[in-house]
């Protein structure tokens, strides 16, 4: 635990609907129960996840330009990190834009800041150039990112040596949640953001037409929202699923809709560490997953908590589904499985590994 009460402030774009989001609000109820004084900044004003510490909202005053307004919220970001006297500075944001970032720099001058390594595409949050990444970044910036494939790119690609692998913890469940529902049909189920760039969703209607397993009383749910949503829906109707098709907005608590799930599935083109994933095993829900970069071979052992298939390739995923859904002693072993799977994942593991880099931290910036 923290010998006293230090400060940290947690730097992020908003606290709702994405997964950085949610585990910046996770990060907030691990350093509380660290023992440190926690600040959450978010840049814009959008709140649905529950957090602990003081909530400070950049986002709110909305008059100005875009310029001015941009400007506005970095001087007073500067200002608020001042006069709360803050040393430690997490920053969960994307960070494509290398001009941006200088001035960013000058805003977190004489703190020592972590930034945090999301996803596998390392230029939402670096500059493509490693000679402009080592510009902006010192050889002493400390960097924490969420899977091991991340960190070994930032290493081989940029050369930075101070890279650390610290997962994301399990989320705190709720104690108790709505009983599974006796009439209603199984399914199967995608949660996440409507983004076919990221996520392609359209692997997952083209895989789950394929598979045919509507037409042995299985449904898919397609959970969450996104710049996508009317075009997977029309493509639902393209494919003429939309009987066994439900597209649910999304949800800030979903872990009742998660644990009805026979199962979850993921067809991302590049993630970085997938709290779908994460969430779904942690509910005893087994995974489909495809083996994108990065995060699911990390969480996903093929035949004991799910099935790992190659990426971007229809009928492997579409005999996954398959699989999962009539082999019972396949599914019965990766449900059995699931919650084991992820107990390094555990708030004490991870708060720990949080910890240790804190108050080393702490002391190199003292």
């Amino acid at each position: 635990m923290a010998t006293a009460p230090q400060k940290i402030a947690i730097v992020t774009i908003t606290l709702a609907k994405g997964g950085a989001e949610r585990v910046a609000a996770n990060l907030s109820f691990i350093f509380t129960h660290l023992g440190y004084e926690v600040h959450l900044i978010t840049i814009n004003n959008a709140i649905d996840y529950a957090y602990s510490g003081q909530l400070f909202n950049l986002g709110i005053e909305e008059k100005q330009s875009s310029w001015l307004r941009k400007g506005s919220k970095a001087i007073r970001l500067k200002r608020y990190l001042q006069d709360q006297q803050i040393s430690v500075v997490i920053d969960n944001r994307t960070r494509p834009n290398f001009w941006k970032e200088v001035f960013y720099n000058w805003v977190y001058r004489n703190r020592k800041v972590i930034y945090l390594l999301h996803s596998y595409r390392l230029e939402n949050y670096l500059p493509k150039s490693a000679l402009l990444a080592h510009l902006l970044y010192r050889n002493s910036t400390q960097f924490v990112a969420v899977s091991k494939a991340i960190a070994e790119r930032m290493k081989t690609k940029y050369g930075f040596d101070r890279v650390q692998t610290i997962y994301n913890s399990i989320p705190e469940l709720p104690a108790k949640m709505s009983a599974d529902s006796t009439t209603e049909k199984p399914y199967i189920l995608f949660f996440g953001r409507l983004n076919n760039a990221v996520k392609n969703i359209n692997l997952l209607l083209e895989a789950f037409n394929l598979s045919g397993i509507h037409q042995q009383g299985v449904l898919l749910k397609i959970m969450g929202d996104g710049p996508d949503k009317i075009a997977i829906s029309s493509y639902i109707n393209q494919l003429q699923l939309d009987e066994y098709v439900e597209l649910m907005p999304f949800e800030q608590a979903p872990f009742s809709v998660i644990q009805q799930a026979k199962f979850t599935v993921l067809t991302s083109h590049y993630e970085g560490f997938p709290m779908s994933i994460v969430e779904s095993l942690a509910l005893g829900v087994p995974v489909v997953s495809v083996d994108c970069l990065s995060g699911p071979t990390e969480l996903i052992q093929s035949g004991e908590n799910g099935i790992l298939v190659p990426n971007h390739n229809v009928q492997a995923l579409a005999d996954a589904l398959n699989e999962l859904n009539t082999n019972e002693a396949l599914y019965e072993n990766c449900k059995k499985n699931a919650q084991k799977s992820i107990e390094h994942l555990s708030l004490d593991s991870i708060s720990s590994d949080w910890n240790n880099l804190l108050q080393t931290s702490y002391e190199k910036h003292d």
